[in-house]
């Protein structure tokens, strides 16, 4: 594989990884209604402003209320992204719960939930939905 074919199939990969959380999470929510929130790929936080735009976000259809967002990165762009999901739950204007990033390097998992003083913990299980998100991943 060329430098500009290993170039183009990181964006795919990036997508393919949403793609696999959104389709697993949609399903329990929609057909096994086994999670109350709706997963929505590729969402603005604040639709009234500009705002940074996560991967993922599980949103409560009756309220509006995101409760848990997901980012998908690799190793290069962890130390961003871990900074935008905190900022992002620190703020207390969007009330988000939960904030996971998922490194598709290395197959890491971190969690952040709000207001936990910038502590992330490697995990990919959520409080919120009650279950693994790595799961989605499995081939």
């Amino acid at each position: 594989m060329g430098t500009y074919d290993r170039v183009r199939s990181h964006p795919r990969i990036h997508q393919r990884i949403i793609s696999k959380l959104n389709f697993g999470l949609r399903i329990l929510y929609q057909q096994e209604k086994r999670i109350k929130l709706e997963p929505l790929p590729e969402t603005m936080v604040n639709e009234d402003q500009a705002s940074p735009t996560p991967d993922l976000i599980l949103v409560d259809p009756a309220t509006g209320f995101i409760h848990v967002i997901i980012e998908v990165c690799k190793t290069p762009g962890l130390k961003s992204d871990v900074q935008k999901v905190v900022k992002l739950l620190d703020d207390a204007a969007y009330d988000i719960k939960e904030g996971f990033i998922h490194d598709y390097k290395t197959g890491k998992w971190y969690r952040y939930k709000a207001n936990t003083g910038g502590l992330v913990e490697e995990s990919s299980w959520s409080d919120v939905l009650e279950l693994d998100l790595s799961a989605f991943l499995l081939p």
